[in-house]
């Protein structure tokens, strides 16, 4: 199964929000409340692109050999066998 939650699906609902917005149909209320579901949509998903960013920053850091030590919540797995190669 695939999962739901991925960069490629933020720029799906960025997409499908620009789309909403250009509906020339939509006036008064609702056209505020779009505007309103705008805001929000890029709101997170600036959050989301800013995370996605510290990881491949961090990602980069750790294949670069300039870091050892990468907090747990990032998620990111360092390779340790060099490092045992390394002790032999």
């Amino acid at each position: 199964m695939a999962k739901k939650n991925q960069l490629i699906h933020l720029n799906d609902h960025l997409f499908a929000q620009l789309e909403r917005l250009s509906d020339e149909d939509i006036k008064g209320d609702d056209l505020k409340e779009e505007i309103e579901r705008s805001k929000a949509v890029s709101t997170v998903g600036r959050v989301i692109i800013d995370n996605a960013r510290l990881v491949l920053d961090a990602q980069i850091k750790i294949d670069d050999g300039l870091t050892r030590h990468v907090p747990r919540m990032l998620g990111i797995e360092r390779d340790t066998s060099e490092d045992s190669a390394d002790e032999d």
